[in-house]
């Protein structure tokens, strides 16, 4: 259908685990990216994580985009049975964590101290193909996390706030179209001189191929708080035919920033016709 990667998030709900997965999805294809949206930090350490993501660029052929995140859905974690870290101090670790992988891809013997990890004298093996390393993705709603996403990230990823670990709409309000600006302005204030080395993305996490797009908005805008208007607008949603979905890509494109786009997996046939006309562009 043409498009250019395949994501996979991870959590502990009903989906395949995603490194088995990723790997055999890149097993199946020859140019297919593979990636994760996003691994959870907090679930591996960041040297077990380093070698898997190394390995899987290795046996990709270098088709890994890297994915990373500080955790943020409460239930994974109570479930598991896991501390639940204050936003802080996971996306502290985080930051420790990247320093971490970034080391390990370079090879050669490496050390690290830090308040949350420490490693003694170890060797980063094996060597992903891509160089310096895989694309790393990072992305969030918040100063803190985009600031650090801005510093690290190839591709930086602007969300909703998930400092409240779960979704409700309070949550869905942080990634109304006057929020976007201002997180992409916090980016534009960490990255420097970096800028230009970015690419700026979202996730839609809702769309729909319609010709009647005003009326799916208004069923959706009073669960929210929302006029209408405000759900056309709100990035991480796509409604309307598709010439609309199109317009509001480009439109997107124009006032954010953003060419990294990642659509759900349900509606990939309903928009294949936007990716044909549009990728590259």
């Amino acid at each position: 259908m043409g498009y250019s990667a395949l994501y996979f998030p991870d959590h502990f709900g009903d989906q395949p685990g995603p490194i088995a997965a990723l790997m055999a999805a890149a097993d199946a294809t020859t140019k297919l990216r593979i990636g994760s949206l996003v691994f959870d930090n907090d679930y591996r350490h960041p040297i077990v994580l380093a070698k898997e993501a190394a390995t899987l660029d290795l046996l990709s052929d270098g088709r890994l985009d890297l994915g990373i995140g500080a955790g943020w859905l409460a239930s994974d974690y109570e479930q598991a049975g896991m501390p639940f870290d204050s936003p802080g101090t996971r996306i502290e670790r985080l930051a420790e964590a990247v320093t971490i992988i970034k080391k390990f891809f370079a090879g050669g013997e490496f050390s690290f101290h830090g308040k949350h990890y420490s490693v003694n004298g170890l060797e980063g093996n094996p060597r992903p193909v891509q160089k310096p390393h895989p694309p790393i993705l990072l992305g969030g709603g918040g100063r803190k996390m985009l600031h650090l996403a801005a510093r690290e990230a190839d591709i930086v990823h602007v969300n909703y706030n998930l400092s409240e670990g779960r979704i409700n709409p309070k949550l869905v309000r942080t990634g109304m179209a006057d929020a976007t600006d201002e997180k992409v302005g916090w980016i534009r204030e960490a990255a420097a001189d970096r800028l230009d080395s970015i690419e700026l993305g979202f996730t839609v996490f809702f769309a729909s191929v319609t010709d009647d797009r005003e009326s799916i908005a208004s069923a959706i805008a009073p669960s929210m708080g929302f006029e209408p208007r405000d759900v056309l607008e709100m990035p991480h949603f796509l409604i309307g035919t598709v010439e609309q979905i199109e317009q509001d890509l480009k439109a997107r494109r124009d006032r954010y920033g953003f060419s990294h786009v990642v659509v759900p997996a349900e509606v990939a046939d309903q928009l294949a016709p936007v990716v044909e006309d549009l990728a590259g562009n």
